[in-house]
């Protein structure tokens, strides 16, 4: 280094200063020469060493630059691993949410089916049992002096005359139709009677429809003597 190339002349000096006091010219002259061959020495070799510490100065620097790439190379790596980790879990959790609105859509889906059949089959049975009502029309018509007619929303109307002997056009009507449960129901009564809610449990529950008849034309004209 620069702090022992000075020691080293002064140690030089040193030296030289004994060598005067005790050898002549002569040798003095070749120990001179020998100094300075020594001088250029030290100096091609400081010259050397100096050269060799600024490239490894700059090769600390280069590696210093090197590692500190490395490094925020490593930190993106990392915070892209975990960008990589978070997408994957949202992916995971939108598979499981597809597949959980799949199932629900299955589910659905299904049970549709299943009230379009039961919708159906309740369809298909009232329409068979307006069908039984309507054969029975004339059955109906000339026994009781009833007129059935079929009005909206698969119902039907029922009109009685020949109840009130002071006047036999006048028409006593209720209207029938079949509920969602496929029980009878009587949607309206001209004139309303107070016997006709326990008529329409009892035909639900003897699903004798003739008596049921029957028996509101007797109230009807039982109603017309009062």
């Amino acid at each position: 280094t620069e702090d022992e190339i000075i020691l080293f002349e002064r140690e030089m000096k040193e030296f030289w200063t004994k060598l005067k006091s005790v050898y002549g010219t002569e040798q003095i002259s070749q120990t001179l020469a020998l100094r300075d061959s020594c001088k250029e020495s030290i100096k091609v070799l400081s010259e050397k060493w100096s050269k060799k510490l600024k490239e490894g100065d700059l090769m600390i620097d280069k590696i210093q630059e090197y590692s500190n790439e490395i490094l925020q190379q490593s930190q993106r790596i990392s915070e892209n691993q975990e960008h990589l980790t978070e997408i994957k879990s949202n992916v995971n959790q939108e598979e499981e949410q597809k597949k959980g609105l799949t199932d629900s859509i299955q589910e659905l889906k299904e049970e549709l089916m299943k009230k379009k059949e039961i919708i159906s089959s309740k369809n298909k049975a009232t329409k068979e049992r307006v069908e039984r009502l309507c054969k029975s029309k004339v059955l109906f018509e000339e026994r009781l002096g009833l007129e059935i007619r079929r009005i909206h929303n698969e119902q039907l109307q029922f009109v009685f005359r020949h109840i009130d002997h002071k006047d036999p056009d006048k028409p006593y009507a209720f209207t029938l139709s079949i509920n969602e449960q496929g029980d009878y129901e009587v949607t309206s009564c001209t004139p309303p009677l107070d016997c006709i809610a326990e008529f329409q449990l009892k035909v639900r529950e003897t699903n004798n429809f003739s008596a049921f008849v029957a028996n509101i034309r007797k109230a009807f004209t039982a109603l017309s003597y009062k």
